[in-house]
This record gives C-alpha cells, structure tokens and sequence, in this order.
C-alpha cells in the first residue's frame, strides 16, 4: 500500500475527519483532500511529518505502511482499538478491563485443552 491507502487505514483507525486532522496537523484541509483523492498527491516531506505526528505513526510508515525504526509488535486494529479506549479511563476502569481479559484469556486457554 501507499502513503493515500496507509493515510486512509489511519484516519479510519483513528476515527479522525479529515478536518480533525487538518486542525491538529497544521496542513489545511485541502490539501489531505488532495492526498486522498484518485491522484494520491504526495505531500511535502514538511506535511507528511505533521500528518504523521498528528496520527502518531511514522512518515516511514505512511510512506511504506512498515515502521522499521520503531521494530514493535504489530497488533491487529482491534486491539489498538481497545488499547486507545482503555487509555482513555480511569484507573479502577482499566484494571477492570484487564481483568475481563485476562479472563477471557484463561477461558480460551482451557477450551484449548479440551
């Protein structure tokens, strides 16, 4: 995939709107337009990074959709889904969470070994 395909995946990921991004990037809203659009303009090395920032990933992996400087673990969407919601709570609330996982975790284990 390429910079428009990645840069899509991610504000989709995010759930930010274009004009979200455009607000917080400092890029103008026309212009991501024009990234996303049919043609896939690519921006200038200075947008792209303030993209990135703004969408908190790496120009490299808007540009390749691989992050070889940060070498972490690729978690599927969902996951980063619950993690960015799990953030968001308060302490007792994340514990919670943890615990209904790891709770799901142990059940799955043991229907495995059936």
């Amino acid at each position: 995939m390429g910079f428009k395909e990645n840069l899509k995946s991610e504000l989709a990921y995010s759930g930010m709107l274009v004009k979200e991004l455009a607000a917080k990037s400092g890029v103008n809203k026309y212009s991501i337009d024009n990234y996303l659009n049919a043609r896939g303009q690519l921006p200038s090395v200075e947008a792209g990074l303030k993209i990135a920032q703004a969408l908190g990933v790496s120009v490299e992996y808007l540009v390749t959709g691989k992050d070889t400087v940060q070498k972490s673990v690729q978690y599927p969407v969902e996951a980063r889904m619950v993690a960015e919601i799990t953030a968001k709570l308060d302490k007792k609330n994340r514990r919670m969470i943890v615990t209904i996982a790891e709770s799901i975790r142990k059940h799955e284990e043991k229907e495995r070994k059936r």
